[in-house]
């Protein structure tokens, strides 16, 4: 792994949740502190990585003055609760009649990364077994984990039929981090068989791919095409951009590389990439 995503993996990236607050934040309010502390995140990550020790602690102090990671999280638990549609897991279930019988037997095997509850739509269908895990578990069913950490299945029995990244990949700091995750999902999916294809659920903020200096859909496409996936299904709406890839080839040996590269110029646009070295 590089030394790079080292210092700017998905840990120090995407910050553990926590409980549901008790009041509601305002739609424009939750946005806002979300984004903010996105962004303060990534200032810090690339600080640390350029062993800026007086440009980092003053982040983190900036981040703390905000009210730190409890309001960031009490935030993000309210703008992905369903009573706001953020239950990301019900456009899955729209699409998985296509897939197999929704009384498929035995049920199929699916991890989500970045788990914030157990009972979303999914886990309510009865058609899968799940394995929930997060950064900072808040609920014993949910496995406190690092998905970057997480050791790699050894046999097809251990791995899984679905994986789900919702809302994750975003949060990972660099955009080397953000491909390695991305990459590192093959080994985690079964091998082709009767059974189905194995399906990678993969959610971003609309943004990452409507309004970046560095990615859209085409180059998005480029690169799961490299890692062995075949675009199966694509939602878009004002806030998120949904997708589902079928794992169904092996990954691009020829030395095809990814790097950061402009490919839609503008002042307007946002910064978000990931590279495959």
């Amino acid at each position: 792994m590089s030394k790079e995503s080292r210092k700017g993996g998905l840990t120090s990236g995407r910050p553990p949740l926590a409980q549901r607050a008790k009041r509601a934040l305002p739609s424009k309010v939750t946005r806002s502190i979300i984004r903010t502390h996105h962004q303060l995140h990534k200032q810090l990550a690339q600080a640390t990585s350029a062993g800026d020790k007086s440009k980092a602690e003053a982040i983190e102090r900036e981040i703390e003055e905000r009210g730190g990671l409890k309001v960031y999280q009490d935030a993000s638990i309210t703008g992905q609760s369903s009573d706001r549609g953020g239950d990301s897991s019900k456009v899955l279930m729209t699409w998985m009649n296509s897939y197999v019988p929704m009384n498929q037997s035995p049920r199929l095997k699916m991890l989500e990364v970045g788990a914030l509850s157990t009972s979303n739509t999914c886990a309510r269908s009865g058609l899968f077994d799940m394995t929930w895990i997060d950064l900072n578990s808040q609920d014993p069913k949910i496995e406190q984990q690092d998905f970057m950490q997480r050791p790699v299945p050894k046999t097809d029995s251990e791995r899984f039929d679905v994986l789900s990244l919702s809302l994750v990949v975003n949060y990972v700091p660099t955009a080397t981090g953000r491909g390695e995750m991305l990459s590192r999902t093959r080994e985690f999916l079964r091998n082709k068989d009767a059974s189905g294809p194995p399906l990678l659920f993969f959610v971003l903020p609309a943004p990452c791919v409507t309004n970046s200096r560095y990615m859209d859909e085409n180059r998005l496409n480029e690169i799961m095409s490299s890692l062995g996936f075949r675009a199966a299904q694509r939602k878009l709406s004002p806030k998120l951009y949904y997708s589902l890839w079928v794992l169904n080839g092996e990954e691009d040996k020829s030395g095809s590389a990814f790097p950061k590269v402009e490919i839609n110029p503008g002042r307007t646009r946002n910064n978000f990439c990931i590279v495959l070295p």
